[in-house]
């Protein structure tokens, strides 16, 4: 089927450019900004352009590729079906039930929940979340559009009212930075780079096409440049969200200790700006940005091992078993999860922007090329893992880029470089 008619093609780019906003911005993506536009202070602009590249830039990169190419498993394919099944699986449970979704319910708990009301049990609001959550999963073509048509609106709503108000009225002088000139740069990518918004991607194409096929874009063609209207407006949501959030973060650099904490500082934030009614505002916005981030993972998480799984265990039958693991998960708290999850975030990130980056060259490249590109990544990811937790690894902090936390970048270049030259050799014809 070809492009429907004017009137409801922008009607589902709008929907599912809202849903895929949702998506995006989750629950890291609501303290990242205002935090590093506190330490950026004047320069806050140029850390937010890098945070914005590190993480959106990268996120529909990603979502540009997985429409290029067809579907993520055709991203991870590449290295052969059970290296690809194990990579795909860890990255859905690191975005999935181990780190991505216990972090939503934690975040709101703690930054919705806590500061307005006391003596509530993380238990049982974290049997409360996921029974909202698990309704609204449950029914998986119905996914994107609950999202786009409904929670966003909100969600954009109440995220304005804050970054009106602020810029309309600052809370303060922006000053010079609180952190070197030269590192703010460095923090806006690192920020970006936290927030794991490019292995999301992958999850979100899942429940994206599939959506797009419910609405009759059941060809490649009409299928991507719905998605691809979708994912610009996506963007430039994103942008401004962002953009007023860091600005925001800047204007408090005066008012609070630099050893304040994320959260902390966005509360505070918002409670100088808007008062009481501001908390619960924000109380609101936090609950709707990590809901439907929530929503999104579990979605995505069911299809990947409903298909995983050839069918044998049911869609639904998975969305509860994640919600239940999840709840659990949850209760450890937003701290600890963030500290559990992070080394593994840390291999398991590099080789997936290996093959995605990849994924451009398509079948120019022998598949050779790919794995051996990723095991340089790999192995980079595991020495520089292992140096930050104090193993002696002397020459990964002597690799370029290192300081960015990107020291595998050559290493999978000249691994790939290297299977390549030998790839051309094997095909070379022999002499008579």
């Amino acid at each position: 089927m070809g492009i429907p008619d004017k009137k409801k093609f922008r009607s589902d780019c709008m929907v599912v450019g809202f849903a895929l906003f949702s998506m995006f911005f989750g629950a890291g993506n609501v303290v990242f900004p205002p935090y590093l536009g506190f330490g950026a202070g004047s320069q806050w602009a140029s850390g937010f352009l890098f945070y914005f590249i590190a993480d959106i830039g990268l996120a529909l990169f990603a979502l540009f590729t997985l429409l290029k190419v067809g579907g993520s498993e055709n991203i991870t394919g590449r290295l052969g079906k059970v290296a690809s099944a194990i990579l795909m699986s860890a990255i859905i449970l690191c975005i999935g039930p181990m780190v991505a979704i216990p972090r939503t319910a934690a975040t709101t708990f703690e930054m919705s929940v806590a500061p307005l009301f006391s003596g509530v049990s993380p238990v049982i609001f974290s049997v409360a979340f996921f029974i909202v959550v698990l309704l609204l999963s449950v029914k998986q073509s119905a996914v994107v559009d609950i999202v786009g048509k409904f929670l966003t609106p909100a969600l954009l709503i109440g995220l304005l009212v804050l970054i009106i108000k602020g810029t309309i009225s600052p809370l303060g002088s922006i000053l010079s930075p609180h952190v070197p000139t030269e590192y703010v740069v460095v923090n806006g990518i690192k920020s970006g780079y936290q927030t794991m918004d490019v292995l999301a991607a992958l999850a979100f194409g899942i429940i994206i096409l599939s959506s797009a096929s419910e609405k009759g874009y059941t060809d490649a063609k009409s299928s991507s440049k719905m998605i691809g209207v979708a994912a610009v407006i996506a963007g430039v949501l994103l942008l401004i969200v962002y953009f007023g959030l860091t600005y925001l973060g800047a204007t408090s650099a005066s008012l609070f200790d630099l050893v304040i904490s994320r959260a902390d500082l966005v509360i505070g934030i918002v409670e100088r700006l808007l008062g009481r009614a501001g908390l619960v505002i924000f109380a609101i916005v936090v609950a709707l940005a990590c809901m439907t981030t929530a929503v999104a993972l579990v979605s995505s998480a069911a299809s990947f091992f409903e298909k995983l799984s050839g069918g044998k265990l049911r869609y639904s039958v998975i969305v509860i078993i994640i919600c239940v693991f999840s709840a659990v998960i949850s209760n450890l708290g937003l701290d600890r999860i963030v500290a559990i999850a992070s080394p593994i975030l840390d291999i398991v990130y590099p080789p997936t922007l290996v093959l995605i980056a990849m994924a451009w060259f398509g079948d120019r490249v022998d598949n050779s090329v790919y794995r051996w590109a990723v095991v340089g990544a790999f192995i980079t990811s595991v020495l520089s893992t292992l140096s930050l937790y104090g193993v002696a690894v002397p020459f990964i902090g002597k690799l370029p880029l290192a300081s960015l936390g990107l020291s595998w970048i050559l290493p999978a270049v000249v691994f790939g470089i290297i299977a390549f030259a030998v790839s051309k050799l094997r095909k070379k014809p022999q002499k008579a």
